[in-house]
């Protein structure tokens, strides 16, 4: 009888828990079993690795194999156990000596003809199996993940036989890619958008305080062209976080390459998504588009067209910065960090004022499409109206460039983690009060204020929240009533319903 070992990794959601592939020879008639909680796609690497042996030129063993994946509760799926079973049955054979695969780890899945394909999902393996200190090995066409990864030891092999050949020492196997250029600056700039001087200021203030926007509008003012520029204008992910970010695309089959590794993502689903696709979900839990704007940006363009249930969805995660996804065999926890900027027209038409054709009671039952607490959880809304006539032709560049904006922003969120450690947006409502630099007198103009606006609480500490970073882009320690009145600018939406209100009676 014969035994052996080999590691790899699964998958679970972001997670790569280590999975021991034991593989046994033992007598009796031939047979080949795979037992460990495999899936269909498991279960088929039978007759993936023996094809694959056989082809590469090595012996199939005629024994009665059983291959155990350990842990045995751990659901199975996909074909990167392909590989280590392929090199359990020769280490187990004697075909290939077991030294070769101490402290190793293997990835994989096998073709036919013994090449080695692309696994998805690896990128958390990789960072699981560089923390846990082993050697990796896997297909070359997983190495431009491999190169996010850049201290990890990492070797590439495009077969079976070549990667036998790097372990016997016959053959060296490369490393992956090494990373390339730095990302060059956007060509878009915030200046070359002309006028909507007030939406340029609520943007440097989304970006410098974490918060969440609403651009509201008649069609054609530039809403979609300004979310489009807040990315832009945030610093940097740091390593923590891009490879945070990394592991999240990976898992849903999107790479990112060194050059992207360090933007911030910029995710627009379309209205008709389903909770499923902007939550996460499915048979096997995948990441939704808030996972995969995790320290990033989800634009939400025609906001009042998403089901209504499906934002509700978003009330959540909003809050607490990830989503869990409960199924009988696991719960899994995808992150969700997300900064949140919608785009909607303020009336059916589009237009509100003198060019409405709709009537009040046809705008509420639009507006009405948004609940009261999801819209609770925007810190800004703003008009963003016509441009006056003559702007289109001046075509002249306005406002500060995004450069010049960004180390803005840079400065007041440095700011703002030196003061409290935690950035404006997450700070909890019992710490806004002077121990942030908002004075005794103004939380109480801010509460007359929020009194006779008639708004909530939840408003009143998003509107202390905005004024703490209205003061730290000022370079301002003490939060003044300027500070509050700018922040009490921001509350469009709140107008528009007041107004109505007083209309419909």
């Amino acid at each position: 009888m014969s035994l052996s070992r080999v590691l790899s990794r699964g998958q679970l959601g972001i997670e790569a828990p280590r999975v021991t592939v034991e593989v046994h020879l033992g007598g009796g008639l031939p047979s080949f079993t795979i037992v460990g909680l495999p899936e269909a796609s498991v279960r088929e690497s039978r007759e993936r690795v023996r094809a694959a042996l056989q082809m590469a030129g090595f012996e199939f063993p005629a024994r009665r194999i059983t291959v155990n994946l350990a842990p045995a509760d751990l659901p199975k799926q996909g074909g990167r156990f392909d590989l280590p079973i392929a090199l359990g049955i020769l280490a187990a054979s004697k075909q290939l000596p077991d030294i070769c695969l101490h402290n190793r780890e293997f990835y994989g899945e096998l073709s036919l003809s013994g090449a080695l394909r692309p696994i998805p999902g690896v990128l958390p393996a990789i960072v699981a199996g560089h923390q846990a200190g082993h050697r990796l090995y896997l297909p070359e066409e997983n190495g431009p993940e491999a190169a996010l990864v850049s201290d990890a030891d990492t070797q590439l092999s495009p077969s079976l036989l070549a990667l036998v050949a790097g372990l016997l020492g016959q053959q060296p196997l490369p490393g992956p890619p090494a990373a390339s250029a730095p990302p060059q600056p956007s060509e878009h700039c915030l200046s070359d958008i002309i006028g909507q001087g007030h939406a340029k200021r609520a943007l440097m203030i989304a970006a410098a305080g974490h918060h969440h926007l609403l651009l509201m509008g008649p069609p054609g003012t530039g809403k979609t062209l300004l979310a489009s520029r807040l990315a832009s204008l945030l610093p940097p992910l740091t390593t923590e976080q891009a490879l945070a970010v990394a592991a999240i695309h990976s898992v849903a089959g999107m790479s990112r390459t060194p050059a992207q590794l360090h933007q911030r993502p910029f995710r627009g689903p379309h209205h008709s998504s389903s909770a499923a696709s902007l939550v996460g979900g499915g048979s096997i839990p995948q990441p939704g588009e808030i996972s995969l704007a995790h320290h990033g940006v989800l634009f939400l363009d025609e906001l009042p067209e998403f089901a209504r249930t499906v934002l509700d969805s978003l009330r959540e995660p909003l809050e607490s910065g990830e989503v869990v996804i409960s199924r009988a065999s696991a719960k899994l926890t995808f992150p969700a960090q997300f900064q949140l900027v919608a785009a909607m027209n303020p009336a059916p038409s589009g237009e509100t004022g003198q060019h409405s054709r709709d009537t009040p009671e046809q705008i509420r039952r639009y507006l009405s499409r948004l609940s009261g607490p999801f819209l609770d959880r925007f810190d800004l809304t703003i008009e963003v109206p016509r441009l006056p006539p003559g702007s289109l032709t001046q075509g002249q560049r306005e406002g500060p460039t995004s450069d010049e904006v960004r180390a803005l922003v840079a400065a007041a969120r440095q700011q703002a983690l030196t003061r409290q450690g935690c950035l404006n947006q997450a700070l909890a409502g019992h710490r806004l009060g002077p121990g942030v630099g908002i004075p005794a007198a103004g939380l109480q103009y801010a509460e007359r204020a929020v009194s006779k606006l008639g708004l909530s609480v939840r408003a009143f500490h998003r509107i202390l929240r905005v004024s703490r970073t209205i003061a730290d882009l000022a370079g301002e320690d003490q939060v003044g009533k300027a500070h509050m009145a700018e922040a009490l600018g921001y509350r469009a939406m709140d107008r528009l319903l007041k107004e109505l209100s007083s209309m419909t009676g």
